[in-house]
């Protein structure tokens, strides 16, 4: 698919800095409120932006790269995660429900077959991601089919009303994918960008940090060739993720970014559409090694860094409430004028 993305239209920023500096507060007293509700007015092109019908994404699937040992929980891991989220039972289900946000589970290529759910997705690529330590994770043509099915599952949410999309995710694995991709595409040493994901020990981190080093080397991508990379090292949760990222941008809406594997998805994502960024919260800096570096590559500031490196999307879904909060005090809070009070002189 062709994804355009534009930069918002900077006619109307005069406007909304006036109107947020005339609320009844000190300038720049709500900090970085104040920057987020800038922010979603010039993606919306209005004074008063509304976010409307919320809706976490979570994408799940498999990752041949866990056969080299790479992770401390086994595979199965990821199946048994996608069922206690159809079942409630997860973090995510949580936050999500304390919020009212509406959440999605995406079977983007799980190693099992899951019965019908109305609120799971099946767009399941294949069984898992081929090991990358030999060969490339998914073809072309698979890499392609998920950045294709991401955005579709995108253009139907929109149409059910959505205007504001959390980002999540679910792979044993997956966090080996987002540091060879965090590696190649921001031209940073492995070790920067190697965490232990699960909980791996000492011993495990060292071994997760040589099977990296290794399929990195074997495979000697051009870090600007972001799609290859992506089809090299990703998941294919990783990839529709994409897929879904560059089209709620492209059609205007809000992005809450989360933490290390959905910020990987949107490095690859930046890389072929820069503009994506005008659209994108960062919610939270995780505890995973690597994130906050790959925020700083991003030149990119998070709402949020309580320690959090669950993944699920669970950041996202906790920062929600303050990015509702931005929207709302640019709409609902008096200014200076309407509530009679007096202004700095």
């Amino acid at each position: 698919m062709n994804f355009t993305i534009t930069k918002p239209n900077q006619a109307l920023k005069s406007a909304l800095v006036d109107k947020i500096n005339h609320k009844t507060k000190p300038l720049g007293a709500l900090g970085m409120l104040e920057a987020v509700a800038l922010q979603i007015g010039l993606m919306q092109q209005s004074l008063e932006p509304k976010l409307t019908h919320p809706t976490m994404l979570v994408f799940a699937g498999d990752h041949g790269i866990v056969e080299a040992g790479v992770s401390p929980y086994p595979q199965a891991v990821t199946a048994q995660m996608v069922l206690n989220f159809l079942q409630g039972g997860a973090a995510i289900n949580v936050f999500t429900t304390q919020n009212n946000i509406r959440l999605r589970v995406v079977d983007a290529g799980v190693n099992h077959q899951f019965a019908d759910n109305a609120n799971l997705i099946n767009a399941k690529i294949a069984p898992g991601t081929r090991n990358f330590l030999a060969e490339a994770a998914m073809t072309t043509s698979q890499c392609e089919s998920a950045i294709e099915k991401g955005a579709k599952i995108v253009d139907a949410e929109i149409a059910a009303g959505c205007n504001v999309f959390a980002f999540g995710e679910m792979g044993i694995g997956n966090t080996s994918s987002a540091s060879c991709l965090m590696s190649v595409l921001c031209g940073l040493p492995l070790e920067d960008c190697v965490g232990r994901g699960t909980g791996l020990d000492d011993a495990g981190l060292h071994h997760k940090t040589n099977i990296l080093a290794q399929a990195i080397a074997h495979h000697a991508l051009n870090q600007d060739d972001a799609e290859q990379v992506l089809a090299t090292f990703g998941g294919f949760e990783i990839a529709m993720m994409v897929g879904a990222m560059l089209q709620a941008a492209a059609s205007g809406c809000t992005l809450l970014i989360d933490g290390f594997i959905t910020t990987a998805a949107l490095l690859v994502a930046a890389k072929l559409q820069p503009n994506i960024l005008h659209y994108c919260v960062f919610t939270h800096c995780s505890n995973e090694a690597g994130h906050q570096k790959m925020l700083a590559f991003l030149n990119v500031k998070p709402l949020l860094n309580i320690d959090l490196r669950l993944g699920e999307g669970t950041g996202a879904a906790l920062a929600y409430p303050l990015v509702n909060a931005s929207v709302n005090f640019l709409n609902q809070m008096a200014s200076f004028e309407s509530a009679k009070v007096s202004q700095k002189t």
